[in-house]
C-alpha cells in the first residue's frame, strides 16, 4: 500500500477527511492493531487510499471529454478509435489518473466475450467469417438481421486484414486494467454499456426499405479501399469503423439514427446510471448514512462522444428504443424473396453436382463396361 503505516482506530478515533473529489467526509483511520481491523475499517481505509491516488486536476489524453452528474459524481468519457494502440494508451492513463468506482465499456453481453479472449484468437475470429458464424448470427437475430450482422462483420474483417489489429482492444485494456492493478484501483466495477446488438440489428432493419437493404447489403459486399494505420490515428476524431459505416449510410439517415444516434441515447442512459453517490458502509445501524459523489470512466467510439454531450442534460426514456416493431409488409416480402434465393441456389447447386457427379461416373472406364454389358444384354 502507499503508505504511512496506518493503525485501526477504535470508536471513538475517526476523524472526517474531505478528498478532492468528494464533498461528502470520509472517515480517516488513525490508530490500532492492524491484525484487529474490521470490515468497515479496511474498506475506509482502501477508500482513503483510493481518494488520495485520486487527481484533483489529472492530467487526462486529449480525447477525453469531462461530463459532470447533478449529484456532483463525475464521468470521464474516453473517445477511442476501435483499431488503435494509442486508444489503449489513453483506456489505461485514464483509469489511473482518476481511481474511478465504475468503468463503462460500449460493449453489451452479445459481444462480451472479446474482453477473454487474446489478440491472436481475436485477430483469427475476425478473419474467419465462416457458414458456422453465418447460422449463429441468424440464429440470434433473425435472417435479415443476421445477414446484416455478418455484412458488418466483414467490414470490420476488412480493417482487420488491412491492419492485422483486432478490434476492440482499448475494451480489453479496460476491462484487465482495474484486475491487475486492483491494489492501485480498489473498488472499481465493471459495466456493459450498449445496447444489446440483436435489438439494434432488428430495429436498423426495420427502417429500411427492401430495396435499401439491397443497396445497403451491396455496397457493405464491395468494400475494398486499402487502410493504414496512419488513417486510423488520423480518424481518432471520429473513429474509422463508424466514419466508414457513416459513409456508406449517408443515403439512410433512418439507418443512421438506428445504429449511432439511439446507441448514443443508451449509452449516455448507462453512464448517467453508473455515476451515483456511493454510499460508505457504517459500522452500526445507529450510524448516519454518508454518501461521495462517484467516479465513472467510460469507454467508448469517438463518435459516439458528441451524442453522449449532447443527451446528458436531457430526460431519456430508453424504452422506446428498446423495442423492436413488427416486421413491414417489405420486411415479409424480402425475407421471402431471400429464402426463396437461397433455397433456388441450394436446389440449383445440387442439381448441378448430381449432374457432374453422374458424367464424371459415367466417362470412367468401368462404367462404360457396364453400360456396355447392359445394352449387349438387352439386345440379346
Amino acid at each position: 500500500m502507499d503508505g504511512e503505516e496506518q493503525q485501526p482506530p477504535h470508536e471513538a478515533d475517526v476523524e472526517p477527511v474531505v478528498p478532492s473529489e468528494a464533498s461528502e467526509p470520509v472517515p480517516r483511520v488513525l490508530s490500532g492493531d492492524p491484525q484487529n481491523l474490521s470490515d468497515v475499517d479496511a474498506f475506509n481505509l482502501l477508500l482513503e487510499m483510493k481518494l488520495k491516488r485520486r487527481r484533483q486536476r489529472p492530467n487526462l489524453p486529449r480525447t477525453v471529454t469531462q461530463l459532470v452528474a447533478e449529484d456532483g459524481s463525475r464521468v470521464y468519457v474516453v473517445g477511442t478509435a476501435h483499431f488503435s494502440d494509442d486508444s489503449k494508451r489513453d483506456v489505461v492513463k485514464t483509469i489511473r489518473e482518476v481511481q474511478p468506482d465504475v468503468v463503462v465499456v460500449e460493449l453489451c453481453q452479445y459481444r462480451v466475450s472479446m474482453l477473454k479472449m487474446d489478440e491472436s484468437t481475436l485477430l483469427r475470429e475476425a478473419q474467419e467469417l465462416s457458414l458456422e458464424k453465418l447460422q449463429q448470427a441468424v440464429r440470434q437475430n433473425g435472417l435479415m438481421s443476421g445477414l446484416m450482422q455478418m455484412l458488418l462483420l466483414k467490414v470490420s474483417a476488412h480493417i482487420t486484414e488491412q491492419l492485422g489489429m483486432a478490434p476492440g482492444g482499448e475494451f480489453r485494456e479496460a476491462f484487465k486494467e482495474p484486475l491487475l492493478q486492483a491494489s492501485k484501483v480498489p473498488f472499481c466495477k465493471f459495466h456493459l454499456g450498449d445496447r444489446p446488438i440483436p435489438v439494434t440489428f432488428k430495429r436498423a432493419i426495420a427502417a429500411l426499405s427492401f430495396w435499401q437493404k439491397v443497396r445497403l447489403a451491396w455496397g457493405l459486399c464491395f468494400l475494398s479501399d486499402p487502410i493504414s494505420k496512419d488513417d486510423v490515428e488520423r480518424c481518432k476524431q471520429k473513429d474509422l469503423l463508424e466514419q466508414m459505416m457513416a459513409e456508406m449510410i449517408g443515403e439512410f439517415p433512418d439507418l443512421h439514427r438506428t445504429i449511432v444516434s439511439e446507441r448514443d441515447v443508451y449509452l449516455t442512459y448507462m453512464l448517467r446510471q453508473a455515476a451515483r453517490r456511493l454510499e460508505l458502509p457504517r459500522a452500526s445501524d445507529a450510524e448516519p448514512r454518508k454518501c461521495i459523489p462517484s467516479v465513472v470512466v467510460g469507454v467508448v467510439g469517438m463518435g459516439h462522444v458528441p451524442g453522449i454531450e449532447k443527451n446528458w442534460s436531457t430526460d431519456l426514456n430508453i424504452q422506446e428504443i428498446m423495442t423492436v416493431p413488427p416486421p413491414s409488409v417489405s420486411g415479409r416480402v424480402s425475407r421471402l424473396a431471400v429464402k426463396a434465393a437461397f433455397f433456388g441456389l441450394l436446389g440449383y447447386s445440387l442439381y448441378w453436382m448430381g449432374r457432374r457427379t453422374a458424367s464424371l461416373v459415367l466417362s470412367l472406364p468401368a462404367a462404360q463396361y457396364c453400360l456396355q454389358r447392359v445394352t449387349a444384354a438387352r439386345h440379346k
